[in-house]
């Protein structure tokens, strides 16, 4: 069984654990250590820190998803991987690989789709037995969640869901940190949550809620430059990148929120979404260690 070191450089915290629980998962044997280390070990793992794969010609390396938002062209010569075509580059979603791609990155090296699992045992819906409102009928929490849109569009959602006479919502701002222990909580007992959000190349706190078999109503982005204090280009994005009709329902423009609301209490009520099956079939730490075997199979 191939060996695996994960070279100690940043690597969001969700990702380290999704990568953990996937290389458990399938018994493969790693190391979180450093370039002196590469000798022992058939594949390297650089989530951010650019190495010369070309000194190496007989290693295997996986760079990313974290050198840059866009691909820094400079960066990704210093790979140097047109020599043995020996590493690959990887994103979590279509939306974020397709900009790269359409950057010129397969210029230097080849990119690849790869999501990091949910923790879909820590964010999972109370048992019956823990709670007496254990059906969506019962549950009374509206979450609303916001990351990175501008202001006045949270207003507009309060006041929208004001003149529905909902008063029962808790925000939570990504901006303002709130506790992950608080959020599981009260996902534990919400009946819908109602995301706005900017781009997100893979969005776990979405993914948790879906996990927590929460549907969903999102005001999704469709460009970069949606997002607060941007000065991104107009690039197409979303911020849901992993989304079926299981989830709930996404509209782009205020002037869709009331149709789309009606739309979504009318399957709310008719129980037609199951958010958690479709994590469950999609970003599961065996779902996410299978792609992760396919991944190192065919490097």
């Amino acid at each position: 069984m191939k060996k695996v070191l994960i070279i100690n450089s940043f690597l969001h915290e969700k990702n380290k654990q999704g990568l953990i629980k996937m290389l458990g998962h399938l018994q493969i044997e790693y190391k979180f250590g450093s370039v002196t280390d590469i000798p022992n070990y058939d594949i390297i793992y650089s989530p951010s820190q650019p190495l010369d794969a070309s000194l190496y010609p007989t290693k295997k390396f996986i760079f990313g998803p974290h050198f840059s938002v866009f691909p820094n062209h400079q960066q990704l010569q210093t790979l140097h991987n047109d020599k043995y075509n020996n590493s690959i580059y990887i994103q979590p979603s279509e939306w974020a690989a397709q900009t790269w791609i359409n950057m010129g990155v397969e210029h230097f090296i080849p990119l690849k789709r790869f999501p990091f699992p949910v923790n879909t045992d820590r964010f999972k819906p109370l048992a019956a037995k823990e709670t007496e409102a254990s059906t969506i009928e019962e549950k009374t929490n509206i979450l609303i969640y916001y990351k990175h849109r501008i202001p006045s569009e949270l207003n507009l959602l309060k006041e929208f869901i004001a003149q529905k006479n909902i008063s029962n919502y808790k925000v939570f701002n990504y901006k303002q940190r709130y506790n992950e222990e608080d959020y599981l909580t009260y996902l534990k007992q919400c009946k819908y949550g109602i995301i706005l959000d900017a781009h997100e190349s893979q969005g776990f706190a979405i993914e948790e809620a879906l996990s927590c078999d929460v549907p969903l109503l999102v005001w999704s982005a469709q460009t970069m430059n949606q997002e607060l204090n941007s000065n991104y280009q107009a690039i197409p994005c979303t911020s849901i990148p992993y989304w079926n009709q299981q989830c709930g329902e996404y509209f782009h423009h205020h002037h869709e929120l009331e149709k789309t609301f009606e739309t979504f209490q009318t399957k709310l009520e008719a129980k037609e979404y199951s958010p958690r099956e479709y994590i469950l079939s999609n970003l599961s730490v065996e779902k996410c260690a299978e792609r992760l075997m396919e991944l190192i199979n065919n490097l």
